[in-house]
């Protein structure tokens, strides 16, 4: 299996018990995540060997953050304990017509403080395979950028295959300032995930992804695809396709391009149980299916049924194994298994 590390700020989560809005809740469930993390851990139950870096406080809260992920698997001794906060965010839990809400509360976090420098990553790369990290950690604040430029430079150098998730967050920065930060960067990126609907990816390649339902197929997101490889350089692109019936009800999709050829999974309807993280798991399954040797189909199948199965999970982390998603991918996931 793989040797991959993962890049990115780790989050305390305080999600709304039974759906309730944040301005009425008088206690919250806590867990941890990140999107870097959410990947790191997915590919851990899926039997690589990964690690994962980033920077909490030296405290109690800290200490928990890093024993919730060192639990299932993942390498966390290359954490730096620096800065004074953790960063948090609270979840809204939407029901229906009533969309999931976040509200950040990241500002001087640990992550957001961490410069040039700090971290190793001469040391962190020797022996690994894949460096992966998104842009959400390059929108928490200039010097995390910085870092992340850093580690994918040093990346490359080391002979890692770099991937990057665009993962645009609105309530984060602009997309005009994401292109401006995100464009020198992702010139060191091999495997590119995104959306056709990110607009930071879309103002990079100068061109709109979003394809309506009746029109999807591999061969529709071709141009998009061969943009991007054109224009920014990338070897791989991988794309969700999500459509939003409710906040319970989501479908999904994937598509996958190899350097050779374009394909395209199968649509999942999902009840969802909890949608934050869905994308990480997409995210994973595609770093899976390339370091398992798998050709484009079967990737972008399994990929996008990790994700499907993240929505039916409670928490940030895909806890499932490669049979589980590989089940799923057949459509036989939701018999019992016996």
């Amino acid at each position: 299996m793989g040797r991959v590390v993962t890049f990115g700020e780790i989050l305390l989560r305080l999600s709304t018990p039974r759906h309730e809005r944040i301005s009425q809740a008088r206690q919250f469930d806590i867990i941890y995540g990140g999107t870097e993390c959410n990947v790191a851990v997915s590919l851990a139950q899926f039997g690589h060997d990964a690690t994962y870096v980033s920077a909490v406080p030296a405290n109690d809260l800290g200490q928990a953050a890093i024993n919730y992920v060192r639990q299932f698997g993942v390498d966390t001794g290359s954490i730096l304990r620096q800065g004074r906060r953790l960063g948090a965010y609270f979840l809204e839990i939407g029901a229906g017509g009533r969309a999931s809400k976040v509200v950040y509360d990241r500002a001087d976090s640990s992550a957001s403080e961490i410069k040039p420098g700090m971290i190793d990553w001469v040391r962190i790369f020797q022996g690994k395979d894949w460096f992966h990290f998104s842009g959400i950690t390059c929108a928490i604040s200039a010097s995390a950028a910085s870092v992340v430029e850093e580690a994918a430079v040093a990346a490359k150098k080391a002979g890692l295959t770099v991937s990057c998730d665009f993962n645009y967050r609105a309530t984060l920065w602009s997309a005009e300032k994401g292109r401006q930060v995100m464009g020198p960067i992702v010139r060191n990126v091999d495997v590119a995930i995104g959306s056709g609907r990110d607009p930071v990816l879309q103002g990079l390649i100068g061109m709109d992804g979003n394809i309506p339902a009746p029109k999807r197929s591999a061969e529709a997101y071709r141009p998009f695809i061969e943009a991007a490889v054109q224009k920014l350089g990338f070897k791989k692109v991988a794309l969700t396709v999500r459509d939003i019936y409710s906040s319970s009800r989501n479908t999904y999709a994937g598509v996958y391009y190899d350097g050779q050829g374009v394909a395209m999974s199968r649509t999942h309807d999902i009840d969802i149980v909890d949608r934050v993280g869905g994308g990480d798991g997409f995210t994973a399954g595609i770093v899976h299916g390339i370091l398992a040797g798998f050709d484009r189909q079967h990737t972008v199948d399994f990929a996008a049924a990790a994700a499907a199965l993240a929505h039916t999970i409670h928490g940030d982390f895909n806890l499932v194994s490669v049979d589980e998603v590989e089940a799923a991918a057949g459509s036989a996931g939701a018999d019992v298994r016996r």
